[in-house]
């Protein structure tokens, strides 16, 4: 008479194999495909800020070409950040005059390159005002990396 309590232990210990084999196969995948990976350097440019009459001109001076799609820029007035920032590139935006020029403008090549200027101009729903003598600053950035920081005296 056969009993069918030795083919437990033997299911067990093959269930517990597979499991062990699963997971270090998980682990070496991840292991190794941490080790060859490399992200590419972020890009590097020299940038400028003017403000005129309100409106902020960049001119990109030299260095890399930047695809205005992955930049982003925060912007502050005397230390206060805008209420509503500008989302690069775009046409029509809440807080900003519409029709911004150069690449910053989405009707445009979203490649900014050495010798080409952008502008964009807060409009008057946006706060805080850019008046006269207010100290401008704007961070850019590419993806989370901060290309540079700007000031300029509106």
């Amino acid at each position: 008479m056969s009993s069918g309590r030795a083919s437990a232990p033997a299911l067990g210990v093959a269930l517990l194999l597979l499991v062990a084999v699963s997971l270090s196969a998980a682990v070496g995948a991840a292991a190794f495909g941490t080790v060859g990976a490399t992200t590419s350097p972020p890009p590097t440019a020299s940038i400028a800020l003017e403000v005129e009459d309100g409106t902020l001109a960049f001119a990109h001076r030299g260095g890399d070409a930047l695809d205005v799609r992955t930049l982003r820029l925060e912007v502050e007035v005397d230390g206060t950040a805008l209420t509503h920032q500008p989302p690069v590139p775009f046409f029509a935006a809440r807080g900003f005059v519409s029709g911004p020029t150069g690449p910053f403008n989405a009707a445009t090549d979203p490649m900014w390159t050495a010798g080409e200027r952008a502008t964009v101009e807060p409009a008057g729903t946006n706060a805080p005002d850019i008046v006269r003598g207010a100290t401008v600053t704007v961070d850019v950035y590419a993806g989370d990396h901060r290309l540079v920081r700007l000031t300029a005296v509106g």
